[in-house]
């Protein structure tokens, strides 16, 4: 195996998801695995959840592709795919028993054309205020009517999603929490059957407890960060993905002498560089060149020169770094942690983009 690899700890996963279950209590779980598992390794994930007694209920992710690929893995959970439907995924979706989201009489009509939907389970989504994807919800009402009473589909769930559940300010999500529980309140009244209803994503599990309702869907929580730097702390959470590497070269250069590509680095006295093998093709990206750090022994050292596909660099001063120590680029030792938010806040991003980031040329090491 290379030297440089992602360790995903199944417990740490284990763990986030029983907190999570823990503050929503018997309200139902649905973990996003999109996007691989946010990096993680889809199929190890949903096996390790699946292994615990009150294992989720649901499963969800972006594409029918990755839905197929759930499948596969031997996941018999309802599984509902987020994107809009394409005419050539429809048998796709049927063969596999996957759930489609609808919001449009063109997706309706894509599925009954088929002619194998009888009793098709399908979940809507009510735009309320992220205006990407869903009906809007002033014309949700008549669209959902309409469904209902057709006999070719179930209604299995209904769901919106919150654009500013992980700002301190939730206003906005308020605003779209009650636009949600207006249409919940008129489609009950009038006997409507509209299935599971969900909304909260991690920022509202954390602090909206009135968006559970059935279901939650959580996503970065799973594998262990706050959306953001703005919500509560209110469930503890581990990262479930550390990376490690190894020395592999150690370069004395003197005073003056530079680092790297377009020399982004002087060395201002006598001092040692090491290189490991990670670079932008891996996930670091090159906007952290001479901006982030590692472990070594114990010790942050700052990462210096810029950031090549393959390789990068650390100054280690004069201290005895030799070749195979090891190199944690993200994880924690001995209470001394580097985690992706401190690569999120210098490349002005979120955690979830360094951990999806994370190539497939870094292999992943499962433990439990």
């Amino acid at each position: 195996m290379r030297s440089t690899y992602a360790t995903i700890n199944l417990k740490y996963l284990k763990e986030n998801y029983l907190n999570i279950k823990k503050k929503v209590k018997n309200v139902k779980i649905m973990p996003v695995v999109k996007a691989n598992a946010y990096g993680h390794g889809v199929e190890k994930t949903v096996k390790a959840l699946n292994s615990l007694p009150n294992k989720p209920e649901y499963y969800a992710v972006a594409l029918v592709e990755e839905g197929i690929e759930l499948r596969k893995c031997e996941v018999h959970q309802p599984i509902l795919i987020f994107e809009p439907i394409d005419k050539n995924q429809v048998n796709s979706i049927f063969k596999y028993n996957l759930i489609p989201t609808v919001f449009s009489n063109e997706h309706i009509s894509l599925l009954k054309n088929n002619g194998k939907n009888d009793g098709m389970r399908i979940h809507i989504k009510v735009n309320t205020g992220m205006n990407r994807l869903g009906i809007s919800f002033k014309d949700a009402y008549e669209f959902i009517k309409i469904i209902n009473e057709d006999e070719s589909f179930i209604i299995d769930g209904i769901y919106t999603h919150f654009a500013t559940s992980d700002e301190k300010d939730k206003s906005f999500a308020n605003l779209q929490l009650k636009r949600f529980k207006d249409l919940l309140a008129e489609l009950k009244k009038n006997n409507i059957n509209y299935g599971l209803a969900h909304a909260a994503n991690s920022g509202a599990i954390l602090d909206m407890p009135d968006s559970y309702f059935d279901i939650v869907r959580p996503g970065i929580s799973l594998y262990g960060y706050y959306p953001s730097g703005e919500t509560s702390e209110s469930i503890s959470l581990k990262p479930v993905m550390s990376i490690i590497t190894k020395v592999d070269s150690v370069n004395r250069i003197e005073a003056g002498e530079t680092v790297s590509y377009g020399r982004k680095f002087t060395a201002n006295k006598i001092t040692n560089i090491i290189s490991v093998s990670m670079g932008y093709a891996d996930g670091y990206e090159r906007n952290l060149t001479n901006k982030t750090k590692a472990i070594i022994n114990g010790k942050f050292y700052n990462q210096v020169g810029t950031v090549t596909m393959d390789r990068i660099m650390f100054n280690v001063n004069k201290d005895e770094i030799k070749i195979g120590d090891e190199v944690i680029l993200l994880g924690e030792k001995n209470n001394i942690r580097f985690n992706a938010w401190d690569w999120a806040r210098v490349l002005n991003t979120i955690p979830y983009e360094i951990t999806c980031g994370i190539s497939q040329r870094v292999p992943r090491l499962y433990i439990n």
